[in-house]
C-alpha cells in the first residue's frame, strides 16, 4: 500500500495502524515538517514529491491513500501556485501511477470546507461546492480529478471535518488544537468571532475511516466524516470545561462557517468513538506528561514560511 503524505499530521497516526495490521506500507512524504514514522520491516519511507514519483520507483502496490497536500488557508496562500501544482498535478500523476501499478482502491483526502458557506440544516454529499478559498478550490479540483478514474479503480473520496487530537506530527494550529494549546501555554482562550461553525472529527475516527474503506469493498464514492458541529465557541467552552481558562472574544473577518451530515457514512454502518472533549483532554494529558513539545514546525504557515525563505520548498 502507498500513503502519500505519510508523516504528516493524519499520515504518521494512519501509518503505524496499517502497519500493526499486517500491511505493508511505502510512505512518501517531502518530509517538510521532519520524519515522524519509526522504522518498520513492512515500512519503505520515500522522501520525494508526489509531482516527481514515478511508477517505477515503487514495487507492487495494490491501494493508495493520498494524503499529501499543502494544508489550511494560511500556507497555501504562501504560494498558491505550488498548493495547486502539487494538488492538481500530483493527484493526477498519482491517479496515472495507479492506473500502471493496477491498484484496486485509491483513497483521496479533501476537505468538509469545499462546501463553502451553506445555509441548508444538513450538508450532504449532494450540495454545490461553492469553494471560498484557494485551498478549497484545489481540493474540490483533486476530487474531480480522482473521480474522473473512477471506472478504473474503486476511488474513494472523504470530505473531512477539522480533525483533532494528539499525532507523532501534531499540529497546534487546528480548531481543538489551537484553543487547547492556548489554555494551556497561557490560562487564556481567544475566539475570534465565535459563531462560525466548525465540524470536528477526531484523529482515531478519522484513521479508522481509512480502515474502513481498506476493509469494505461497498465503500466507494464520496462521503462526508464529522460527527460534531459545534461554533468556534462552543468549542472553546469544551476547551475550559477540562482546563481552567478565560475566554475572550474578539472580532473575525473569516466568514467560513459550514457543517456536515454524515448520514451516508454512518450508513455503510460506521461507528465513530471519539468526540473532540477526548481530544483536549489526551492532548492536555500529553502536554502535562512533557510528550509534547511546542514549537515552530507544530504551526504550518510559521514553519512552511521559513522553508520557502531559504529556498526548501519549491
Amino acid at each position: 500500500m502507498l500513503v502519500t503524505g505519510g508523516s504528516g499530521y493524519v499520515g504518521s497516526t494512519l501509518v503505524p495502524k496499517l502497519l500493526g495490521l499486517g500491511i505493508k506500507v511505502i510512505a512518501v512524504d517531502t518530509f517538510w515538517f521532519g520524519d515522524h514514522l519509526t522504522e518498520h520491516q513492512n515500512l519503505i519511507k520515500i522522501n520525494r514529491d508526489i509531482r516527481d514519483l514515478r511508477a517505477s520507483d515503487l514495487p507492487d502496490i495494490h491501494s493508495i491513500i493520498h494524503l499529501a497536500a499543502v494544508a489550511n488557508d494560511p500556507s497555501v496562500d504562501l504560494d498558491p501556485t505550488l498548493s495547486w501544482e502539487i494538488g492538481c498535478l500530483g493527484t493526477r500523476n498519482l491517479c496515472e501511477i495507479g492506473l500502471t501499478k493496477k491498484i484496486d482502491l485509491f483513497v483521496l483526502a479533501s476537505s468538509g470546507s469545499v462546501y463553502g458557506i451553506k445555509s441548508e440544516p444538513r450538508v450532504t454529499e449532494n450540495l454545490e461546492l461553492v469553494p471560498v478559498s484557494v485551498y478549497n478550490k484545489v481540493k474540490m479540483i483533486k476530487e474531480r480529478i480522482a473521480m474522473s478514474y473512477k471506472e478504473s479503480f474503486r476511488t474513494v473520496v472523504y470530505r473531512p471535518a477539522t480533525i483533532c487530537g494528539n499525532s507523532p506530527r501534531m499540529r497546534l494550529d487546528l480548531a481543538v488544537n489551537a484553543l487547547t494549546i492556548s489554555a494551556l501555554t497561557k490560562g487564556e482562550i481567544t475566539v475570534f468571532g465565535g459563531e462560525q461553525l466548525r465540524p470536528q472529527l477526531h484523529i482515531d475516527d478519522m484513521v479508522r475511516a481509512y480502515e474502513w474503506a481498506l476493509s469494505n469493498s461497498s465503500i466507494e464514492g464520496i462521503y462526508n466524516i464529522g460527527f460534531e458541529n459545534d461554533s468556534i465557541l462552543e468549542i472553546a467552552k469544551k476547551v475550559q470545561s477540562a482546563i481552567q481558562s478565560k475566554i475572550q472574544i474578539t472580532s473575525s473577518n473569516d466568514v467560513r462557517s459550514y457543517r456536515l451530515d454524515s448520514s451516508k457514512f454512518l450508513e455503510t454502518g460506521f461507528t465513530p468513538i471519539k468526540k473532540s472533549l477526548d481530544a483536549v483532554t489526551e492532548i492536555k494529558e500529553y502536554f502535562e506528561s512533557n510528550q509534547l513539545a511546542v514549537d515552530e514546525s507544530n504551526f504550518n504557515v510559521t514553519w512552511m514560511a521559513k522553508l520557502i525563505a531559504n529556498g526548501s520548498i519549491r
